[in-house]
């Protein structure tokens, strides 16, 4: 093969890259891509897979050439999750894991508030984004304006801040937080009063479990949001002795119909220590797939529900942003130091 030129000026599409580098689906890569094949087999369907291949191929090559540590979020379709991510997991095992990273280049396939913790915790790194479209309606929902306007409104009241918000919002916050651990940091201030950004849902759930005042903001994870009460009866009603387990982005009202509720790794290890014969996740519908991968005796009922932030993100375009080293994330230096602040409290508590 050919070695990358790290300084390319022309830009390769992901076709022309694998002509570039003499790769293309045969026999012995058939054989070759067996390994990688077999993880996935229960649900990606074996005629797919000679497109996925030469992808793969090339991405793990072109990584190692680079030094490039590819970070995968739960939601991303088994081919990425599972063939050529190098670090996987929910919001806070990246968060931290970015931040152990030595590789010159980090590659988030996730959207584009993770993207920007990455680059948070590496500034001296060079971090790209396969899909600019990767955005996040509740990242979306608020701005560092917003933050200031609620501190005035509500002067010395601590701001914990969702890690699924821009670096601009991180910068306005006292702290950082996710699903996993939002509780422990709500109660870890001494303050009675709390404002919890952006998440509505998210908020009202932690309110239930804290004595503090919450004061909310109407963000809203656009796939979490459609889940329905009556969409989980009428599950339950279809799939006689299912599980229930929902992710705390949901309402209220679904956690309640829900045998289980937790964040996204909360909800993978409750999978893979109870073992129930049918399950449903009420979350992003990659994760159950990802999931079922290894938890192959749990028969996985699937909600619909996709992110289509995320979902703009595949090999193809994972290979043209290493290739080209296309949409590298920055952040303007003086945001980068207050928001890294609000980040490290999280990881550090």
């Amino acid at each position: 093969m050919k070695k990358q030129n790290l300084k390319n000026t022309q830009y390769l599409s992901g076709p022309e890259i694998l002509k570039e580098m003499n790769i293309s689906w045969s026999k012995e890569m058939s054989k070759e891509t067996k390994d990688d094949y077999q993880k996935v087999s229960r649900v990606i369907p074996e005629i797919e897979w000679p497109f996925f291949a030469p992808y793969i191929k090339a991405i793990n090559i072109l990584k190692k050439d680079m030094n490039a540590v590819i970070l995968a979020h739960n939601y991303q379709t088994p081919e990425i999750f599972h063939c050529v991510s190098d670090i996987k997991g929910d919001s806070l095992q990246l968060a931290k894991e970015a931040g152990n990273v030595e590789a010159d280049i980090i590659l988030q396939c996730g959207v584009h508030f993770m993207a920007e913790t990455s680059k948070l915790l590496n500034m001296d790194k060079t971090v790209l984004i396969p899909s600019m479209k990767a955005g996040c309606s509740l990242a979306e929902s608020i701005t560092g304006n917003d933050v200031r306007k609620l501190r005035e409104k509500h002067p010395n009241i601590p701001v914990v801040t969702y890690v699924n918000t821009s670096a601009e919002v991180k910068a306005e916050s006292d702290i950082c937080c996710t699903s996993s651990n939002a509780l422990e940091i709500v109660n870890s201030f001494d303050s009675e009063e709390i404002i919890f950004l952006p998440d509505e849902f998210l908020a009202l759930n932690v309110a239930k479990e804290t004595k503090k005042k919450i004061i909310m903001w109407k963000g809203r994870c656009e796939v979490h949001e459609e889940f329905t009460p009556e969409e989980i009866i009428e599950f339950r009603e279809n799939e006689p002795g299912v599980k229930v387990i929902a992710h705390p982005e949901c309402s209220p009202d679904v956690l309640e119909e829900s045998d289980f509720s937790g964040s996204t790794s909360a909800m993978i290890n409750w999978v893979k220590d109870n073992q129930p014969e049918k399950v449903l996740m009420v979350t992003e519908c990659s994760m159950s797939d990802n999931i079922s991968v290894e938890n192959p005796n749990v028969e996985f009922v699937r909600p619909c529900n996709l992110c289509p932030h995320m979902k703009t993100i595949n090999l193809q375009n994972i290979l043209e942003s290493l290739w080209n080293k296309e949409h590298e994330v920055t952040i303007d230096p003086e945001i980068a130091i207050k928001a890294k602040q609000a980040v490290n409290r999280m990881i550090e508590l």
